[in-house]
């Protein structure tokens, strides 16, 4: 048996923080003492917080595509991401791959695959700190995204799947003027190449959209996989959700949604560099008001691991009515709960020891030691 025991820190656990020790054994927590200890490593008054649940990060790709027409080894790029993830104090991730792509987007459907066996072959050699699971992100709009969804269709590690139609007057660009500002800078196009790239969107909108969700979302259905929407704006999306099963409402993009889906009984998960920033940088709906209005239930790093943990301090200092503890449970145990893994997401007796040293400095948290299962993996 391996027994550790950390004294003198500051534990946040559901509902309260207590200043004293916890003590994990062969990976699980089997006491938490707010006396003094005389044995143990000491914290020196750090908070000791559980390990962060990450249910939607697209940050896997930068690794394996860092430049155009650059492609890295794709192990070699899991394991670079998978220890940004794990310094960051997340201890459970799930890897967000593309499943239907734009014609002008360089990494395709083979590079999915690529990453997703890497990730496979990276839990199977136990070469990752993190505990990894599939995200599928699902461009519903695209022609290839139902045939793309198959290519996964005896893959166990695929837990969550979200709906999302990134198209022209679509729900994260309902105003076609944001959307062109937005990707006429991203893709470096004239006026007119642009319109042309607005009416394919938009035609291909019109010809995928609706049939795909309906085929993915019974599919899902029947695969046990968790269904989450992305960007809904309306209540009409919100009740098309609900119609399909959606468990969790990603990054609604106005607070009507975002109160529809919380009513619905859905998890809304909001953006981490929304909430540090102090909003949206496509101009939607601030994370923060969402939180002080009772209407976030999740929080993701998005594309800025680092940030998930830095969310849950700044949410603290910027949300009068949202306590640390609070915050924390939005980025652990909500998450963690909402997919089905109940055996971690808090300090409680009898779950898992994915735990985190944090020291706070400037209200920037600085992850010191990372714990997975008792196994010190930062």
């Amino acid at each position: 048996m391996t027994e550790t025991v950390l004294k003198n820190a500051r534990l946040i656990l559901a509902d309260e923080i207590v200043s004293g020790s916890v003590q994990f054994r062969n990976g699980v927590i089997t006491d938490i003492s707010s006396n003094g200890s005389a044995v143990g490593e000491d914290m020196a008054g750090d908070y000791i917080t559980p390990g962060l649940v990450e249910l939607h990060t697209d940050h896997l790709e930068g690794h394996y595509a860092p430049r155009p027409k650059v492609r890295w080894n794709p192990i070699a790029a899991v394991q670079a991401h998978d220890a940004q993830i794990a310094s960051s104090g997340i201890t459970t991730v799930f890897d967000a791959l593309r499943v239907g792509l734009d014609a002008e987007t360089e990494i395709g459907i083979a590079d999915m695959r690529k990453l997703a066996q890497a990730i496979k072959q990276g839990v199977q050699d136990e070469r990752l700190r993190a505990d990894h699971f599939l995200h599928l992100r699902c461009e519903v709009s695209a022609d290839d995204c139902l045939d793309a969804f198959h290519y996964f269709d005896n893959e166990p590690l695929v837990r969550l799947a979200s709906l999302m139609d990134h198209a022209p007057g679509q729900r994260q660009f309902v105003d076609v003027e944001t959307y062109k500002v937005y990707y006429m800078r991203k893709l470096k196009t004239s006026e007119e190449e642009f319109r042309r790239y607005c009416n394919k969107r938009m035609d291909d909108s019109k010809r995928n959209s609706d049939k795909n969700r309906k085929a993915l979302s019974a599919l899902c259905r029947e695969r046990n996989i968790i269904l989450a929407s992305h960007d809904d704006a309306t209540l009409a999306h919100v009740e098309e959700a609900v119609e399909q099963g959606i468990r969790i409402a990603e990054f609604p993009t106005t607070h009507v949604a975002a109160e529809a889906s919380k009513k619905a009984g859905l998890s809304v998960l909001m953006g981490a560099p929304n909430i540090v920033r102090g909003g949206s940088h496509s101009g939607n709906v601030a994370a923060r008001d969402l939180a002080s209005t009772r209407n976030l239930d999740i929080i993701s790093s998005d594309y800025i691991p680092s940030s998930l943990m830095q969310s849950a301090f700044h949410l603290t200092l910027d949300v009068p009515n949202v306590s640390l503890p609070e915050a924390m449970r939005m980025i652990s145990y909500n998450p963690a709960q909402k997919v089905g893994l109940t055996d971690r997401g808090e300090i409680k007796l009898g779950k898992r020891a994915d735990l985190v040293r944090v020291k706070l400095v400037d209200n920037i948290p600085i992850i010191r030691t990372v714990w997975r299962e008792g196994s010190r993996v930062i």
